[in-house]
């Protein structure tokens, strides 16, 4: 029998992980910058996580989820966003009764049955971040921006920003009343009705063309923001102009997910298509609250790298890995093996990458190898190079060889690379000053 991966998961291989390497280490890179932190989430959690925080009316809780019963008879669900698992992380361990706001990235595989289609998987991966614990909407200009720099950081130009406010409680039951009012109105399938009275909100993310055509003269959300959310909307909008990130506002964005409060916002790329979103998140003021913690509020993301690849794609960027093959060592036999494993360990130790020829190819297989592999340079090893401590280093794209000492090597690969100096040699003069 010949094995498959599921129908719907997204794996990824060599040499193309290098670049899901790439584009989750540059999504990544801002948040660590202004100190965010690491949290490995759970893959499953107890299903009322989901049901409680998400919301049972969402496609999210009520179609998508993967839940099973364990041998304790417990329900279980594979994790299909990361906000809900990270609120009840953060309260199990009482991470909210220290410094606040608690700040956090996460990042990892997440689970919906969903249809697949291009850049949407059953198993799909995100780069997620959280800071929960301010009010301060400046907070959500911070997320945002970490967001945008993950992008142009990659070369990104066509994406784009919508954000909206759903204002706080006292605003959202205003709305929430108007809306309610008009959408009996209109004459919705039973199933539409149904979500409408359970969360009108919900019915404004419908997708299908004749929902949104019954929509348009639907209450405008903005409209019914009191003064203390329109406040807060508008430092968002004036910190984002300040940062030089541009944006629009959609007073129909309320996101899949029921837990959203005021700031929500959404990347989308029009390159891709109908699927066009490539991340977004808001802010959530009750979601720690109705897990059985403190009151406190939060802002957060999640990226999709799947889509921001099909994005990287759509923009003919190309992607080089974060940290690219420096050097390709082919030792001439196995006597000259060890030599050629000692000096790959040592420029492994300064940060370079290197690879070797094993399995005592020959010469030119050992070289098409080295070609094959993307490494900037290659050298041979043998009896004259170990006698001579010096080797004939190849630029492989050009053809071009320099004669170079073997204790010079990782100061011609640094020079290569930008890097002005080995990083062991930086180490000592650190550990001298």
């Amino acid at each position: 029998m010949k094995y498959q991966a599921p129908k719907g998961v997204k794996e990824y291989l060599p040499p193309s992980s290098a670049l899901f390497e790439r584009v989750r280490e540059a999504l990544i890179a801002p948040a660590r910058l202004a100190n965010y932190q690491l949290m490995e989430l759970a893959i499953f959690e107890e299903t009322e996580v989901f049901t409680r925080g998400v919301g049972e009316s969402t496609d999210v809780v009520s179609k998508e989820m993967y839940t099973f019963t364990d041998r304790g008879e417990r329900s279980l669900t594979l994790r299909p966003e990361g906000t809900a698992g990270v609120m009840r992380a953060v309260i199990e361990n009482g991470l909210d009764r220290g410094a606040l706001p608690v700040k956090i990235f996460y990042v990892g595989p997440f689970f919906r049955a969903e249809r697949p289609q291009a850049g949407r998987y059953r198993q799909f991966y995100q780069v997620g971040v959280e800071a929960i614990g301010s009010e301060d909407p400046l907070l959500d200009v911070e997320v945002i921006s970490l967001a945008t720099q993950g992008f142009k950081s990659l070369g990104l130009t066509g994406f784009q920003l919508v954000i909206n406010s759903l204002g706080d409680s006292e605003s959202r039951s205003a709305y929430r009343s108007a809306l309610t009012k008009y959408l009996r109105t209109l004459p919705l399938d039973e199933a539409t009705k149904e979500r409408a009275e359970i969360n009108p909100l919900r019915v404004l993310d419908d997708k299908r063309s004749d929902v949104i055509a019954m929509l348009k003269d639907a209450p405008n959300i903005l409209e019914y923001l009191n003064e203390s959310s329109e406040k807060d909307f508008e430092i968002v909008q004036r910190g984002l102009s300040a940062l030089g990130i541009d944006f629009v506002i959609n007073p129909r964005l309320v996101r899949g997910l029921d837990y959203y409060t005021k700031t929500t916002f959404e990347f989308i790329h029009p390159q891709l298509g109908a699927q066009s979103g490539i991340g977004g998140g808001g802010r959530y003021d009750g979601l720690m609250e109705s897990l059985g913690g403190a009151p406190l509020s939060g802002i957060g993301f999640g990226i999709g790298i799947d889509r921001v690849l099909l994005a990287c794609e759509a923009e003919n960027i190309k992607l080089e890995p974060t940290t690219p093959l420096a050097c390709f060592i082919i030792p001439l036999g196995d006597e000259y093996g060890t030599q050629a494993l000692n000096i790959a360990a040592k420029l492994r130790d300064e940060g370079f990458r290197v690879d070797l020829a094993f399995g005592n190819r020959s010469l030119k297989g050992a070289m098409k190898a080295a070609d094959k592999s993307g490494a900037q340079f290659a050298f041979v090893l043998g009896e004259r190079e170990s006698q001579s401590k010096s080797v004939e280093l190849k630029e492989l794209s050009s053809g071009q060889v320099q004669s170079v000492k073997l204790e010079q090597l990782a100061n011609v690969l640094g020079a290569s690379a930008g890097i002005s100096q080995p990083k062991a040699d930086s180490t000592e003069k650190s550990k001298g000053a």
